[in-house]
C-alpha cells in the first residue's frame, strides 16, 4: 500500500513538473533580419551573380498594417558593414497584437553615390511580405529576408511599361 502511495505523489510531481517544463514564455519582439548589396551589371555573368558588394549605411524599412489595411507601425534600420540590417518590431502596438503577415519591408536609399538605383531582385523596390519565420525558438521569433540589391544608375533600364499616350507622344 506504502509503495502505491509514493508512486502516485511521484507520478503527480513528474507530471506537475512537465507542464512547468512546457510553459515558454511568449516572444515580445519580432526580428526582421537580411543583407543590402550593390549587384554590377559592368562586369562578367559570375561577378554579376556572385559578386555582390555589401553596402554600409543603406537604409531599409518596415511597414506593418492592421486588417483594415491602416497603418500601424513604420520603422526602419540601417544596414552595417557587412550590409546586415536587424529590425526589432514590438510584438503588440497600442495594445493589440502586431500581424507579421501584414508587415511588409523594402529598400528605401543607399549612401553609395555609385550603387543608388533601388533593384526589385528578391522584391526589394516592391516590398517582401513577411510570410513565414525562418527562427522560432523559446521567446524568439526572426524572419530572415533577402538579399535584397542597389546597382548603379549605368545598369538602370528606364521604365517602359506605362506609356501616356494622352500627352501627344505619337508621332
Amino acid at each position: 500500500m506504502g509503495g502505491v502511495v509514493l508512486a502516485i505523489i511521484t507520478a503527480s510531481l513528474l507530471v506537475s513538473c512537465t507542464n512547468l517544463a512546457f510553459a515558454v514564455k511568449e516572444p515580445k519582439v519580432i526580428h526582421v533580419g537580411g543583407k543590402v548589396l550593390c549587384q554590377d551589371c559592368t562586369q562578367g555573368w559570375n561577378e554579376w551573380v556572385h559578386g555582390g558588394k555589401p553596402i554600409k549605411g543603406g537604409k531599409v524599412s518596415i511597414t506593418c498594417m492592421d486588417d483594415r489595411s491602416r497603418v500601424v507601425y513604420y520603422g526602419s534600420d540601417m544596414t552595417d558593414e557587412l550590409g546586415q540590417f536587424d529590425i526589432i518590431v514590438n510584438k503588440y502596438i497600442n495594445g493589440k497584437e502586431l500581424k507579421a503577415k501584414l508587415c511588409s519591408v523594402r529598400l528605401v536609399s543607399s549612401p553609395d553615390h555609385t550603387c543608388n538605383i533601388l533593384t526589385d531582385f528578391a522584391g526589394g523596390r516592391r516590398g517582401v511580405k513577411l510570410s513565414r519565420p525562418s527562427l522560432m525558438y523559446r521567446d524568439q521569433i526572426k524572419y530572415t529576408l533577402g538579399p535584397f540589391y542597389f546597382t548603379s544608375p549605368l545598369c538602370d533600364e528606364p521604365d517602359t511599361s506605362d506609356s501616356d499616350d494622352s500627352k501627344g507622344g505619337n508621332y
